[in-house]
């Protein structure tokens, strides 16, 4: 199973995207190719996007936490950057992860253990003046807050995956060599990394969240990884006229090791 591709829509809204149930493979449920993920240590970047308000958040959670089986699934659009550090976290936590995530701003790390009621800890990183980890009671989160292109100083070891969405488009086009770089510095053998990236016309708009190709993915990625698209979401909405865009299109990607 994955975490959630868009945001809770109204009450009678349609659409959605199907995931598979516990214990069934994507393409079992008909979602592409790949297959189930079992617990482990995951790591969520992030680069500076705030947490979404209480009210979304919670409401998320909620429908989580009833919805064992998947088969409604909550929704989150990635071109809405409020609402994506919380629901992924908390999301992987609650399925028996230990998830490790970076964000810069601590406030909205703050605000994710208080609004999810989570008791934590914080202390200082020795290798990044001014830097702090947060870690829940738990154990299972901790939170680094820094530039993530600082994470590499700090002896935070190898992940088996890592789940990547809000952070890769936001990094500016220029910086994406150095960002992938770290990234795939931090995997271990075997590893499994999944990138939620977005396709527009950018000749509509700039940015962010920027626009992706799929040549940058295999320029980036391609030498190190074998590079599967999973999933394509239109996550389209009214507000995205504002762009001056007609579509945009979140898409799933998977890179396991060659």
């Amino acid at each position: 199973p994955f975490p959630p591709l868009r945001k809770p829509g109204r009450q009678g809204e349609g659409g959605g995207v199907s995931v598979p149930q516990e214990g069934q493979s994507r393409g079992e449920s008909g979602g592409g190719s790949g297959g189930g993920v079992e617990p482990g240590s995951w790591t969520q970047p992030v680069v500076a996007p705030r947490c979404a308000r209480t009210s979304q958040r919670q409401r998320t959670a909620h429908e989580v936490r009833n919805n064992p089986d998947l088969g409604v699934h909550p929704k989150v659009d990635l071109s809405d950057q409020t609402s994506i550090s919380a629901i992924s976290v908390y999301w992987f936590a609650d399925r028996g992860h230990s998830v490790v995530g970076v964000e810069i701003s601590e406030l909205g790390i703050r605000e994710f253990f208080t609004e999810q009621d989570l008791s934590y800890s914080e202390e200082p990183i020795a290798e990044i003046p001014g830097a702090k980890v947060f870690k829940s009671s738990s154990g299972n989160i901790s939170l680094y807050c820094c530039n993530l292109f600082d994470l590499p100083r700090v002896n935070i070891g190898k992940f088996d995956r890592i789940w990547d969405r809000g952070a890769f488009v936001a990094v500016n086009p220029g910086d994406r060599k150095r960002y992938a770089d770290v990234m795939l510095s931090l995997t271990r053998t075997g590893f499994q990394y999944f990138l939620c990236v977005l396709a527009y016309d950018p000749t509509k708009h700039a940015g962010p969240p920027f626009y992706v190709p799929d040549a940058e993915i295999e320029r980036l990625f391609g030498s190190i990884c074998n590079i599967h698209c999973l999933e394509k979401v239109d996550v389209f909405e009214e507000r995205h006229k504002s762009w001056g865009i007609d579509y945009i299109i979140e898409k799933l990607y998977l890179f396991t090791e060659k």
